[in-house]
């Protein structure tokens, strides 16, 4: 007789693909996955938007059945994936401006809309996604974002914030951090970085629209953003996912962390990963294992400058204070665990 053995890794939080049941795991994994992003693409080694949109994208690919349509707005997944002639998209896709990938995306469902109603039908059974950085999403692309929701139009909007308009040269956007260093912020002065108190949290701005579904996700938990994304096809009218996606390069982190600052963003409370309908949140990750926003930060260059010489501790400790808020606010660690 034989008998199935079992090997799950200690002393991580993962468990590999291959040691889980089959319903257990991630469509990647899988013979049958869409492969809408495939191979021959340009992105950096270790991009974190690459990552996520292949598996973004085949998780929606999933849920609908290879009826699937994306708008993508420019920035560094068009860059990337879309080297003129050549195309890594393996699914009807449409390049839009910087700022109007939700505009398109909304004529493409309303186009759809009226396909369906001219055959008898309600809706179309042809679903839409739109998709751009955080700088084509909380800067160029916010009014169209804006009167998408307003609208609520049947469109799932997923943001790939990797927190800098990395594509035109690591220039700062409104999802980039306090303290960062871009090239518009510059780690000079005696504040050096992106300063404090700027910025737009989109995902409690979706919220406030009161949309049919807005959750956040990260790249480190691959299995949570597949369920988040098949969860948005289930839905209709506007949903907003937003999902952090490190960038090696302009972050000046080394390429084999990505998933592990994408973890830690998690873990400190700096990035919390949530899930609201309506205007409500309905569910938390919460933090397995709570650590100081340190350790994030130190393996990113673009942070370097709060350690060198004696060192910046206060600017820290206002970062530090930002993630014990997100951690308050969204409830991430259980009080009986906290005590």
């Amino acid at each position: 007789m034989n008998t199935t053995v079992k090997f799950y890794q200690t002393g991580t939080f993962t468990v590999g693909n291959r040691l889980l049941a089959p319903e257990q795991r991630t469509v990647q994994s899988s013979t049958e996955r869409s492969n809408a992003i495939n191979s021959g693409h340009r992105a950096c080694q270790g991009c974190g938007e690459a990552l996520g949109a292949r598996y973004a994208v085949d998780a929606a690919m999933r849920a609908c059945k290879g009826r699937l349509i994306a708008a993508n707005a420019t920035g560094c997944l068009e860059v990337f994936s879309t080297p003129y002639p050549e195309s890594s998209w393996q699914l009807p896709w449409i390049h839009s401006l910087f700022g109007n990938a939700a505009a398109v995306g909304t004529g493409i469902a309303a186009a759809l809309k009226v396909q369906a109603r001219k055959a008898g039908r309600v809706e179309s059974d042809t679903r839409v996604i739109a998709q751009g950085g955080d700088g084509g999403t909380t800067d160029i692309g916010f009014g169209c974002l804006s009167g998408m929701f307003e609208r609520n139009d049947d469109v799932l909007y997923i943001c790939y914030d990797n927190e800098a308009y990395m594509n035109t040269g690591v220039q700062r956007s409104s999802a980039t951090p306090p303290a960062a260093r871009t090239a518009t912020t510059m780690a000079v002065g005696p504040e050096p970085g992106a300063e404090f108190g700027k910025g737009k949290n989109l995902p409690l701005i979706a919220m406030a629209h009161e949309i049919p579904y807005v959750a956040t996700a990260t790249v480190a938990d691959l299995h949570d953003l597949e369920a988040k994304v098949e969860k948005a096809m289930t839905m209709r009218g506007a949903r907003y996912l937003h999902l952090l996606v490190p960038c090696p390069l302009g972050w000046g982190a080394a390429s084999h962390d990505t998933i592990r600052l994408a973890r830690l963003a998690r873990e400190t409370g700096l990035f919390p990963v949530f899930e609201a309908e309506h205007g409500a949140v309905t569910a938390v990750t919460k933090i397995r294992r709570r650590v100081p926003v340190d350790e994030y930060l130190k393996p990113q260059r673009r942070f370097a400058h709060l350690y060198a010489g004696a060192g910046q501790p206060e600017r820290v400790a206002r970062i530090q204070a930002g993630a014990d808020r997100n951690i308050r606010r969204f409830g991430l660690i259980d009080e009986d665990v906290a005590n």
